[in-house]
């Protein structure tokens, strides 16, 4: 879809004067460090903003720069990450670290396609660190901000990736992406109409799922060390759940990097 000039300032016109009296004030927004920048968005996947505030400012007074991250070990990362949940966020975030300091020589790339060679760095969040430390002049498009164009532009009929992408690549004010983002963002969070989930029934269903397990089960090896079948024998009793059905957990988290098994069978956080 092609947008007629009128549309496009139009649309421009009506977000700005929104976000003129409705912006909010964010610590990440006070800097452009490609790599506060990237500790934000990493945060910010599936995290509410209350959620992550407090928390962004203790990680960053922890590990203030990408090489100090890079030095720490995947244990003290995953103690400050604790309470953020979904925890292979801090287990890339670290990765892309080292990787900033190893193969880039603590410089954070400005190209798009090597921004995506970070781990766990996708489309939208490599650009979200060419819009926010480095003002470039291209368009980023979230969960958030597709439901913006999605409903003024498809009246709210579900579009591909592409359309919307087209969309959002015409509306970029030249010299103003930064402020663009911003604003659609907070518009995004603040104004437009979102479906409610009824809050007792997610926490049910959150406290039966494997995602609930494995975090419950990081917290006791982030505490101290165990013998792997005192710490499942631990999950078992807390939590009534039978031998099977924690050794899957265990492995999973095993899999993923988040734990270490040692040759006797000990259980700790890696190195």
């Amino acid at each position: 879809m092609i947008l007629k000039s009128t549309q496009i300032r139009a649309f421009q016109m009506k977000i700005f004067l929104w976000w003129k009296t409705n912006r909010r004030d964010l610590p990440w927004r006070k800097t452009h460090d490609p790599y506060k920048i990237l500790v934000s968005e990493i945060m910010l996947q599936q995290t509410q903003v209350s959620r992550v505030l407090p928390k962004y400012i203790e990680f960053l007074e922890k590990f203030p720069t990408a090489k100090s991250l890079a030095k720490a070990s995947f244990g003290d990362v995953l103690r400050i990450w604790q309470g953020m949940g979904y925890n292979r966020r801090a287990l890339y975030l670290h990765a892309s670290a080292k990787n900033v300091v190893t193969v880039y020589n603590n410089i954070f790339p400005t190209d798009e396609n090597k921004l995506l060679s970070l781990p766990g760095v996708g489309k939208y969040t490599a650009r979200a660190i060419l819009v926010f430390a480095y003002k470039k002049d291209i368009a980023m498009v979230d969960t958030n901000i597709r439901q913006i164009l999605t409903h003024f532009f498809f009246r709210d009929v579900s579009q591909t990736e592409k359309a919307v992408q087209e969309i959002a690549d015409q509306l970029v004010p030249k010299g103003k992406s930064w402020e663009w983002h911003q604003a659609l963002m907070d518009y995004g969070a603040l104004e437009l109409e979102r479906k409610q989930v009824k809050k007792a029934k997610t926490t049910v269903v959150f406290k039966e799922s494997t995602r609930y397990f494995r975090g419950r089960m990081l917290d006791l090896v982030t505490q101290h060390t165990w013998n792997e079948h005192e710490l499942l024998i631990q999950m078992q009793e807390q939590y009534k759940k039978d031998s099977i059905f924690m050794n899957t957990i265990l492995h999973a988290l095993l899999k993923d990097s988040l734990i270490s098994r040692s040759k006797t069978g000990i259980i700790s956080l890696p190195e």
